[in-house]
């Protein structure tokens, strides 16, 4: 039997260039990973910034707030009206009767936003945008938050974290971005305040900002 049938095994040399490699690829998929979490950080605040940019142009062209525009019937056959009172009935997640839901409703048909009728669009993670009046009635978190709020859920409490820190204070309870530990779409009426974020990997927050 000669040398060369012998050596049937591995390396050090290459067992070693086998481990550097394995290593390469993990730090390329966990950066990959972080890369990912990165851009939908910047999706989430872009929804945020997107939708406050959309409100104040349909202000400025119909002096009116989408939802409680009472003449949408500028739009013809399928456009219903607010009432005109300035104030934006229903809650973020309500019925599609709602001015609150008139509102993506009137933003779509006036070009401001993509789409079509009164949907609420998806966040990028596979939660929704909507909107709502503050309520102003003693809630611990929203109780003095009496403009509009535009609410985005589902949101993991590591991208949570980090938008409430871009936009705002990073306190879930304080600024003009709050926060709801929850998994779907809560109602923000009445919420029990969040007084501090828990990055666990599997909590998930709705976050408001008041405009």
């Amino acid at each position: 039997m000669n040398r060369t049938q012998m050596q049937k095994g591995f390396t050090l040399v290459e067992i070693a260039i086998v481990l550097v490699i394995i290593g390469l690829l993990l730090g390329g998929i966990l950066k990959g990973q972080e890369m990912i979490t990165q851009a939908k950080i910047k999706n989430t605040i872009a929804d945020f910034s997107g939708v406050s940019a959309a409100y104040f142009g349909y202000q400025d062209r119909y002096r009116a707030t989408p939802g409680d525009d009472k003449d949408a019937s500028r739009w013809g056959v399928g456009a219903t009206p607010g009432d005109g009172d300035r104030k934006l009935s229903g809650l973020y997640n309500g019925a599609a009767t709602d001015e609150s839901l008139l509102w993506w409703d009137h933003l779509r048909r006036a070009g401001f936003v993509a789409g079509s009728g009164t949907t609420n669009p998806q966040n990028a993670f596979a939660g929704i945008l909507g909107v709502q009046a503050g309520n102003g009635a003693g809630a611990a978190v929203f109780g003095d938050m009496t403009q509009i709020l535009l609410c985005s859920t589902r949101l993991p409490d590591k991208v949570a974290i980090s938008v409430d820190v871009q936009m705002d204070d990073g306190k879930p309870d304080k600024g003009f971005v709050r926060a709801i530990l929850s998994g779907t779409e809560p109602a923000v009426t009445g919420a029990a305040a969040t007084p501090d974020y828990l990055e666990t990997g599997t909590n998930n927050y709705t976050l408001c900002r008041q405009f």
